[in-house]
């Protein structure tokens, strides 16, 4: 992937997460601080990509050698193990290597152990060749006197072949034998490593054994293939006594087979050693001695298996663009579906929420005690407050979190509106402006402080307000008490109460009036109607209420007849 193309990425990622913040329901508190982090984080792919970058330059310099395009589709052969000089010329191990034919790119590893560390080099110049790698492994039975030895450096391309694969690096490989022979042909012959039947590689033509030695029809040359012939079944013993069987051992959790085995002939040259591997090996079968001499052409070139390249198996994978372009449009589509849900979420819990307080609202009583329209004007507050919002998303639109398509308010609007409209107050009847709908009685006038005994001089102000008091059926006495803010909650609230049973249980016995009209409570310092800071708000928040609240069967059936008369008239007394 290119430069450009992994920080728009990672722009795209931020924006598309500034977006998903803002359309979920997340406080300013929340919204803020996740910004700051998607903003550090797409700032910190944005450097880390012009590091990378800068890496790439600063190998592909100091390598010295020029690596094909990015658009090079061709395998990617990593050559390990023998005649590396010959293959690739006197180039100092520390400097890459490569050979670019018209059928692949061949680069040296001069250690087996640099394997992976070569893959992640070219991986990081050119990502797009990661399903193009592969491994040959090159022997030469001349150039080896310890069977034990050969074996281990098999075993260590096996092993950097397994890293190489658990790591997510899908390396084909190609066994390549150079056997020294003084034929002239210039065929491959290569088999599968699990098969036996062998295949004729020459002059951009691939046969059958049988069919290449029938194929010349001059006797000499049909002679020199019947030799190459008797040649080619000795390498190929040999690679199977001394290769092929590491090659099916499971030393490392799997078997690693070559996709294939490739033989060819290299001229007989000084770089042999004596008493090798491959003249052992014939002289144990044949008795014959094979210590012929050869060149001293030590660096005669070898020629690259072109014509093998097919047998690898290579993965194709996506260029930079469509793959930068797929995770772009997988990470819109995660993105949507992450707001689709929230939208669907929030749009359920606003249409749970609207029923629920339409639902409240309906369950109310309609009488007219204080409980009961306390709790509805509270549930009407609520459905003015609902309304509100769903009229302010209706002119102005509605939010990014209610929004996408899934927007339900429209259809709770016209329920909401007739519940507003529908609402009815109780019918009470007006106040005489001569006569208080409440009686307000100074606590310290009737009490001493700090206690809820009536004073003996607190009749006359209880006999002033009895006066004002006249029940009727439909008329309910509330009587509450009220403290300052000293002292604690609780010892207030049960001053209050305690207060106010007492002015209840005078005015009940003085007035004889049926129980069932009076309804006592205390409510301590909750409801103050002047400041607790000074010592005049103070007394004025210690008080005794009296209120005649309507109520339909109110004292019905002990006060009919009993000539009391309703209260039409108000006034309030502050002694």
């Amino acid at each position: 992937m290119l430069r450009r193309q992994e920080q728009a990425l990672w722009l795209w990622a931020g924006t598309l997460s500034l977006l998903l913040i803002a359309m979920l329901p997340l406080a300013f508190e929340w919204q803020l601080p996740i910004s700051v982090l998607v903003a550090l984080a797409v700032w910190a792919g944005w450097r880390r990509s012009l590091r990378i970058a800068g890496k790439r330059r600063e190998l592909q310099s100091s390598n010295g050698a020029s690596l094909p395009a990015r658009s090079y589709r061709h395998p990617i052969v990593l050559v390990v193990g023998d005649c590396l000089a010959e293959l690739f010329g006197a180039v100092p191990a520390e400097q890459l290597a490569l050979r670019v034919t018209g059928e692949g790119c061949y680069v040296r590893v001069p250690d087996v152990q640099k394997l992976p560390t070569t893959v992640a080099s070219l991986l990081l110049l050119r990502p797009e060749w990661h399903g193009q790698l592969s491994v040959m492994w090159v022997v030469d039975p001349n150039m080896h006197t310890d069977a034990a030895v050969l074996a281990n450096e098999l075993r260590s391309v096996y092993r950097q072949v397994v890293m190489l694969r658990e790591r997510g690096s899908p390396l084909s490989m190609l066994v390549v034998g150079y056997f020294p022979s003084t034929s002239q042909s210039t065929a491959w012959f290569t088999w599968a490593a699990a098969k036996s039947s062998v295949q004729v590689h020459e002059s951009g033509m691939r046969m059958s054994l049988a069919e290449w030695q029938r194929w010349d029809k001059d006797p000499d040359s049909r002679a020199a293939r019947l030799r190459d012939t008797v040649q080619l079944n000795a390498a190929a013993g040999w690679l199977k006594d001394v290769c092929m069987s590491e090659m099916h051992v499971r030393p490392f959790h799997q078997e690693i087979a070559a996709n294939a085995v490739a033989v060819a002939w290299a001229p007989i040259s000084g770089r042999r050693h004596q008493n090798n591997l491959w003249h052992r090996w014939l002289q144990a079968r044949t008795g014959l001695c094979f210590n012929q001499g050869g060149t001293d052409d030590a660096n005669a070139s070898l020629p690259f298996p072109d014509a093998l390249l097919h047998l690898l198996s290579r993965s194709a994978r996506n260029s930079g663009q469509p793959r930068a372009l797929l995770i772009g449009v997988w990470l819109f589509v995660l993105a949507a579906s992450i707001a689709l849900v929230s939208s669907a979420w929030q749009n359920t819990l606003l249409v749970r929420q609207v029923t629920d307080d339409l639902r409240r609202y309906a369950t109310v009583s309609v009488s007219a005690s204080p409980d009961q329209a306390l709790q509805r004007d509270s549930a009407l507050a609520v459905l003015h407050q609902d309304a509100q919002r769903l009229d302010t998303y209706y002119r102005q639109g509605a939010p990014w979190s209610l929004g996408l398509g899934l927007y339900q308010g429209e259809k709770l609007r016209p329920s909401l509106r007739a519940a507003i409209n529908g609402h009815r107050s109780p019918t009470i009847p007006q106040a005489s402006p001569e006569r208080p709908a409440m009686v307000r009685l100074d606590s310290l006038s009737l009490f001493s402080s700090g206690s809820a005994q009536l004073k003996p001089e607190s009749t006359k102000i209880l006999v002033t307000a009895l006066a004002g008091i006249k029940a009727q059926p439909g008329w309910l006495i509330v009587i509450t008490g009220h403290t300052d803010g000293t002292g604690s909650d609780q010892q207030n609230l049960r001053l209050s109460r305690a207060r106010a049973a007492a002015v209840h249980d005078w005015i009940q016995h003085m007035g004889d009036i049926p129980s069932n009209c009076f309804a006592v409570q205390g409510l301590g310092a909750s409801r103050p109607i002047a400041s607790n800071d000074t010592e005049q708000g103070r007394s004025a928040n210690r008080r005794v209420e009296i209120r005649l609240v309507p109520e339909a069967g109110a004292c019905q059936s002990s006060t009919a007849g009993s000539g009391l008369q309703p209260l039409s008239h108000s006034a309030t007394y502050n002694t």
